[in-house]
Parts: C-alpha cells; structure tokens; sequence
C-alpha cells in the first residue's frame, strides 16, 4: 500500500506541481479507505467514487483510490465542492467525505512556519489527522449505484437525433427513446439550432 508521500508524489508528477487541493483529494481517498476497510488504491472495481468537483481533487483523490472517469469508477457531479462519496458496491454502504469548513483556518497551528495561508495549508493538511480534516457521513444514493454502472454491451438509439446512447442513459418519452439532449434542455445548440439563430436574430435587432 502506497505512503501519502508516494501518493503525494504521484500527483504532484500528473500536475507538475502540489497544490493544497491535491493533498485534500489523496487524504480523502485514504480516509475513506480506513472507514470502508479496503485496501487502496484498488486493484478492482468494488469501490465507486462519485465526486463533487472536476481538477486538482478529483485527480487527488483518484490517484489514492485508484477511480477513474475512463474505468467507469469515478462520477462527476459537478457541485462545486471539494467532497466526495465513497460508495463500496459488495456492501452497498456510502460515505460522503468533505473537509471541515475550519480546515483552513486550523491548518495554520501545524504550519507556523509557513510564509503564507497557501504553504500553511499545503502542510497542514498533510499533518492534521483525517478526524480533524475531514467530516464523514453515511448516505443513501437516490440512484442506486447499480443503475449508475449500468450493464455492459446496453445501447439503445435515440429517435430525435440518431445517436448511440450506451449504459441505460437514454428516456422513454411518449413510447420513443430518446437522449437526455433531445429529452431536456441540452447543454449545447447547434450552430444551425433554430433557437440560436432566433436569439442571434433577437439580440441584432437591439
């Protein structure tokens, strides 16, 4: 099982440099194996990380726990926040880690002699002991985790705009199945999209 500073070292390799935000994914993916009682970084697929933010954490918390987007082990649900849920999928229990909202301030005590707020959190946390960096609840997914894995070889074809969905993302919608793109407002327009060409029209007239 790999040290923090081997973890530490890892991440700081993919990212060319530590940032604080790092040293709190790493410390949360090792807590999470302490109360999950796995041995980490995992050599499987049993645990499944469901985090709430993209960069330097994810990437942290990743490298701890071996979860990655492209394995199917890591979700983003872009909350914004540096937290994640650690669902263990043999057992079904999920615990969802984020760090204290003190944590910077306290952070400092384990730092004095950092030269400013950034280094005294950059150290600190790799000091603190996990209780005091983090707060760990269990939780209940409202989609269980099994239809977030879905099943292997599940596709399906949207009838609005032809594309493959895969793994059971796709909405029935008055006896059509549809992407979630055409069932709900989609991230994007296209270039072409009536709506856009509308706003575009809209916004000249101004």
């Amino acid at each position: 099982m790999p040290t923090l500073r081997e973890l530490l070292d890892a991440t700081t390799a993919m990212h060319r440099h530590l940032c604080p935000r790092q040293v709190l994914g790493v410390r949360m993916g090792l807590y999470a194996g302490e109360l999950l009682g796995l041995t980490l970084p995992q050599q499987d697929k049993r645990l499944y990380t469901i985090m709430e933010t993209d960069g330097c954490a994810a990437d942290g918390v990743a490298m701890a726990v071996n979860c990655w987007v492209g394995r199917r082990t890591m979700r983003i649900e872009d909350y914004g926040k540096v937290a994640a849920t650690f669902v263990d999928t043999q057992t079904g229990l999920a615990l969802r880690i984020v760090p204290w909202p003190t944590v910077r301030h306290a952070a400092r005590a384990y730092a004095p002699q950092a030269d400013n707020k950034w280094e005294a959190q950059l150290i600190g946390y790799q000091l603190m002991p996990a209780a005091e960096l983090f707060d760990a609840r269990e939780v209940v997914l409202r989609t269980p985790v099994e239809q977030l894995i879905s099943r292997p070889g599940r596709k399906a074809l949207c009838a609005a705009c032809g594309e493959e969905i895969m793994n059971e993302r796709e909405v029935r919608r008055d006896g059509a199945l549809l992407c979630r793109a055409c069932a709900s407002a989609s991230y994007y327009l296209l270039v072409a999209d009536p709506a856009l060409v509308a706003a575009g029209a809209s916004q000249a007239e101004r």
